[in-house]
Formats: structure tokens, sequence, C-alpha cells
């Protein structure tokens, strides 16, 4: 008798070809005329298992080596079911833990503890030699700018910088704050390339120390620092000329967006301007992907471009441009999942098969957003005063033929180093 996911699989793939094995035998499913690939399961109750809650079982089976792709890889057979429809397969179960994870979200954002720390360190608090993998020379984990298309990876992450500092129009002398710092690269390039003051905040211990070193190997950490402290507790009488925030706002979570935009407002001067680079979803989502949740970051929420414009207006400040980066992340996602590929044996000599393959599926999931479910990075350029920015964008192009004549003379960067320590595994 065919398995509840056999049954399941029979109702989905109607196009491209699946193979699937397992005790019970093999079968294929789907018409052909796209991809092609093959998995196997080591146990029957596996596919029961998949069939009751595919959302969050299906990480968790090809992470314990309990489902496994012998023909293709993951991401390809995660895009071969979304190259199919998923709601006639909808099954009682998966409805009911839906609504569930629904109910247990909307409490979560209702909750007066916050976990942000705890949740930062989750992810960000690895051992620095995982991220040496596949992230570029600058350490920039977020999405690049591939501007013109088909540059490397470094370059595109070197035209993000660019394309985000030629936005914020940034002056010397002037003091700007960084919201969620990283491991530095961001607040280098603008201290460096516009003679700014830089602050930049973070939670994790591990991006502070590394950032503090690299500040000090540049010979600029009198005019760069670097903070361990959540934003939510800047003090209102120190104001910034500029605020930049790239990658962080997607751990904010939707019940803090009025005090993030809130705090944004009370430390940014009258005429000074503010650039948010965010991951965003096309319609409002109630849940966040409950193996993303689990495993690599708890706590996080994609917003819809809804959600965050009304809490800007009753901030007070002005939004002056938006701008969508559709594909961008989905380069920038097969670039580090390819990279982190082809350096397997040294991500397991640093923790283990099960988590190599835990961070493979949280790579390839996460392409798929971008290539599949119309996911994307917005920009959101914002101010307080009318005449903060110029009223055309020519401006942006200008200033990033400048700053490219900056990067032709910018000492070159030192690979980023810090504690050789191996945290303990998550």
């Amino acid at each position: 008798m065919a398995s509840a996911f056999r049954a399941l699989v029979a109702k989905i793939i109607k196009k491209g070809l699946l193979t699937v094995r397992g005790p019970s035998g093999e079968q294929r499913f789907g018409g052909g005329g796209g991809r092609s690939v093959t998995i196997r399961f080591t146990d029957e109750q596996a596919e029961q298992e998949l069939a009751a809650d595919p959302q969050l079982k299906l990480g968790e089976l090809f992470m314990d080596g309990r489902m496994i792709v012998e023909e293709g890889d993951i991401y390809e057979f995660l895009a071969l079911v979304k190259d199919n429809t998923l709601s006639e397969g909808l099954t009682f179960g998966m409805i009911w833990r839906g609504i569930g994870r629904i109910a247990l979200g909307q409490l979560r954002n209702r909750l007066p503890v916050n976990h942000n720390k705890r949740n930062v360190a989750h992810h960000y608090d690895l051992d620095e030699k995982l991220f040496s993998l596949f992230l570029d020379e600058d350490w920039q984990y977020s999405c690049a700018y591939f501007n013109p298309p088909g540059i490397s990876l470094d370059e595109a992450q070197l035209a993000k910088k660019r394309h985000i500092a030629a936005k914020l129009l940034p002056k010397p002398g002037q003091r700007v704050l960084e919201i969620g710092s990283g491991w530095g690269g961001m607040a280098l390039y603008l201290a460096e390339a516009a003679g700014v003051d830089v602050t930049g905040i973070t939670l994790s211990e591990e991006q502070l120390k590394i950032s503090r070193e690299r500040a000090t190997v540049r010979g600029i950490s009198d005019r760069v620092r670097f903070e361990l402290q959540d934003y939510r507790y800047l003090k209102p009488e120190k104001k910034f000329d500029r605020i930049v925030s790239v990658g962080m706002f997607e751990h904010v979570g939707r019940a803090n967006y009025r005090t993030y935009f809130n705090k944004a407002a009370e430390v940014l001067a009258d005429d000074g301007v503010m650039l948010l680079h965010s991951i965003g979803q096309p319609t409002v989502s109630y849940i966040t992907n409950p193996f993303i949740e689990k495993y690599i970051f708890p706590g996080g929420y994609i917003p819809a471009l809804s959600e965050v414009l009304p809490h800007i207006e009753k901030a007070g400040l002005l939004v002056s441009d938006i701008e969508i980066l559709p594909m961008h992340y989905g380069h920038t996602l097969r670039h580090w999942r390819e990279r982190f590929l082809a350096r397997k044996e040294e991500a397991i000599a640093l923790y283990d098969e099960r988590f190599f393959r835990m961070w493979e599926f949280y790579l390839a999931g996460s392409e798929m957003a971008f290539t599949h479910e119309n996911f994307f990075i917005f920009q959101v350029q914002l101010k307080k005063s009318l005449n903060a920015v110029p009223h055309n964008r020519d401006y942006i192009g200008d200033n990033e033929r400048m700053l490219q004549q900056f990067e032709s003379r910018r000492m070159p960067l030192q690979p980023v180093s810090g504690s050789q320590r191996v945290l303990e595994r998550h």
C-alpha cells in the first residue's frame, strides 16, 4: 500500500520527474519535461513523518540523513516541488499544524520578554571559521548587488556597500550609526570612504570582537567604534547624521516595528538620512518557516512592505526612496551554497555531517525563496526634512562613480580573523 507521502506526491508532482526509493520500493511521479530528482528514505516511518508535517520534517529528515537526495541536490528537489502546485496536496494534518504555528507566532509577538541577544548568538556566535568557508573577503553576510550582472561575489559585495553609501550621502565629520554592524565591513567602508565617525552596534559578542580587531588593524579605531548594545536603549540625546541598517531588520520581529522606527526617528538628526536594507516578502505571512525558526534564525521574521510603511509614517519619518532588488539575493545565496559545498570536508571538521546538511538545507531553501517564492530585497531611504536628499536619483550614480575612485586607492583588506576558539556545537 502506498504511503501517505507517496499518495501526496502523486497529487502534487505533475511536471518534471521525482523518483522515490525506500523500504517499500521505488516509484516515479510526474510527466517529465522538467527537473529530474531521486530521493531515498532509509525507513518507512520517515515517509509518514514527512507527509504529516512537511514544513518542519523535510529539513529534519534531510539533516538527519533519513532522506537522501541521490540524483540532483536538495535545491533541485525543493525547486521541483515549487515548480508544481501545492494546494491540491494539502492534508488535514498540514492545515491544523499551520493553524497552530500561526497561533504560536501571534503569541510570541505579544510576549513582553525579548530574547534578541540569545537569538543572535544562536546563529552569529558560531565558530568564525564556518563563515570563512563561504563569505566574501569582507565577510558581508547580507545580499550582494550584482551590478553589472555576472560579476564575482567579492565584486558584488563591494558594489552593495558602494550603492548604500551613495544613497546615504555621507560627509566628512558626520556621525553615523550602524544598527547591526556584523563583522564591521560596512562601518569601515563608510569611515574610510567619507571620513565619517561611525558607531556600530551589535548583539553578537564574536562579531564585536572581530570588528574591533579590524578597526585597530586599519588604524581607524579612533573614529570607528563597535558596541555590544540593543538599539532600543540608544540614548535619545545622542543624535546621528546618518543611520544605516543592513540585514538586521529581519531579526526585529513584527511586534517591535513601532519601537524600531520610533527609536530611529528619535536619534536621527533633523537633516539626517537613514537607509534600511532588508529582505521582504510579497505578502504578509503569519508564520516563519518552522525549520528556519527552530534551527537557524529563532525569532526571525521576513516583513512585507505593507507591514513596514505604516510604522515609518507613524514615527514621523519621510520615505524619500524605495528600491526593490528582486533576484540579487538569489544570486548571492547560490554563490554561498556553491562555496560551502566546495568546502564540505572543512565544514564537517568544524562541526559534523548533520550540521553540514542542516546548513546546506538552510542555504538551498533560502535561495529557493528568491527564485520561486518572489522574495526580494528592499532598500528604503528615510529622512525627516524635505531637502535632506536631492530631488532626483541621479546623485546615486554620481556618488557611486566617486566611490569607485576611492576604492582604487583604498588600502587592501586584511583577512578577517578573530578568536580561534571552537564554540559549543549548536
